[in-house]
Formats: C-alpha cells, structure tokens, sequence
C-alpha cells in the first residue's frame, strides 16, 4: 500500500488506519509499504510509522530513493549527480553527488521530491547539464502530492517539465513504473495476481498496478478527487478509506 494519502496526511494519521493494518497484521497478512517518499529516509519512515502505531519492520518498506541509487548504481557506475531533493539524502547511498554550481560535471540528474530547493537557479543548473548530455533520472512520476494545506507539485512535474525542455526523456524509478510493485511482490512471495495496491493517485498507484496485474484499489482520502475517474480506466475497487480494506478483503 501507498503511504501518504492513505495511512497519513502531513505524518497524521488518518481516522481508522492503523486500526485496519493492524486488524490486516492479526489475520496474517502480509504487508509491504511501497512509498514514492523521497523528502525522508527509509529509516525516519520506519519510525515516523511506529511512532503513530503501526507495527512494521524496515523489510516492510519499499522505497523509491532506495531503488534510486541501486538504478544510478547499475547503470551509471561511477556517475556524478546533480540531484534534486528537498528533503534526506539518506537513501542514494553509493552515489557521487555535485552541486548545482557544477552542473558541467554532472553525467545523471536525479530528480526527487519537489519542495523549496526547487528554485530558479537549481532548476536551470539541471536543464544545463541535460542539454550538456547528462542523462534524466525521476526517483518516481508523482505529479502532485497532497498535505494538509493542500496539493503541491511533486517530481513527476518538474521531470516533466526539464525533460521536454531538455529533449531528454526522463527515466522513472518509483510509482507509477512497474519496479517497486513487482519488488513487492517478490519480497511477499506472491505473484502480482495474488496482491492487492491500496492507494489514492488513481494513475500512479492503481492503474499501474493493475497493469503488472494486482488488484487496485482506489481510497477516497488524500489526493484523491471524484474528477479524476471521469475517462480515466476504472479501479477494481473503491473505498472510502483504508479502514474499509479489511472488510473488502474478508478479513474479520
């Protein structure tokens, strides 16, 4: 399942939540929290969810920063990274970073989570090194992610926008790309046939899963709004909440 939006808003947790994963935790299921998070750690992750009393593991926790650095590390050993994140640099570990101000050295620009750092400058240092030939790394294709005080524009966009700008086409390592959902399911032992996707981004979280072939179902919290079903393909389910899953899933 999707984290923000679903299980908390701005790390508050939302009405019934932990009370569903723990009623999906005493049936036996197995849970794995795939995450396009990437303005904190793995570990502050683990602990901001323990903290408001949801029972996981750090094998639970599947994150884009993390699938990050295993891409940049594959397939651009040894690369320098003008990378984009406004928030933890704790999980690109085993990559080479450089600042804005180099642009020229840059071989891969990453782009994470959008927030203040964003600026006018970091921005044309990235299409710099694009149009130098770096190559476009997203740590995932969110568009937009919701807080308390509203929806705000997310990697997705601003990779988007470089990489058109650039005439560089952007590689996507998180949602809505197929990597974290298959890897889920291998760290469950399930085929995506067996698994559910609980999230609230219709396209990123849902769809996308049901195009690996698990079951989605779509939540009425966070970023989730009625006109985005108008055309779009449908969600095998829709609840309210997360605390109407276990229900839907026939746990008691």
């Amino acid at each position: 399942m999707d984290i923000d939006g679903v299980v908390v808003t701005s790390w508050e947790p939302i009405e019934g939540s932990v009370a569903a994963l723990a009623r999906l935790r005493a049936a036996g299921m197995p849970l794995r929290f795939v995450t396009n998070t990437t303005s904190l750690g793995a570990a502050e992750i683990v602990e901001m969810l323990r903290g408001i009393g949801v029972d996981l593991e750090a094998g639970d926790l599947i994150t884009a920063g993390v699938a990050t650095a295993n891409l940049v590390r594959r397939d651009h050993p040894g690369a320098r990274c003008l990378v984009l994140n406004d928030g933890s640099m704790a999980d690109l570990t085993g990559i080479s970073t450089v600042d804005p101000d180099d642009w020229r050295l840059a071989d891969v620009v990453v782009i994470g989570s959008g927030g203040h750092s964003f600026t006018w400058e970091h921005l044309n240092a990235a299409l710099r090194a694009l149009q130098n030939g770096a190559a476009l790394v997203a740590m995932h294709g969110s568009v937009i992610w919701s807080t308390a005080s509203g929806v705000c524009l997310d990697a997705g966009a601003y990779a988007e926008m470089l990489g058109f700008a650039a005439g560089n086409q952007a590689v996507v390592v998180g949602k809505p790309a197929p990597e974290l959902f298959v890897s889920a399911c291998e760290s469950m032992g399930v085929v995506p046939a067996e698994a559910v996707m609980v999230g609230d981004d219709l396209h990123s979280d849902v769809l996308a899963a049901q195009q690996v072939g698990i079951t989605g179902v779509l939540v009425h919290t966070g970023k989730f709004r009625p006109a985005q079903l108008a055309g779009a393909p449908p969600p095998d389910h829709l609840v309210e909440s997360l605390a109407g899953v276990p229900d839907l899933l026939g746990v008691a």
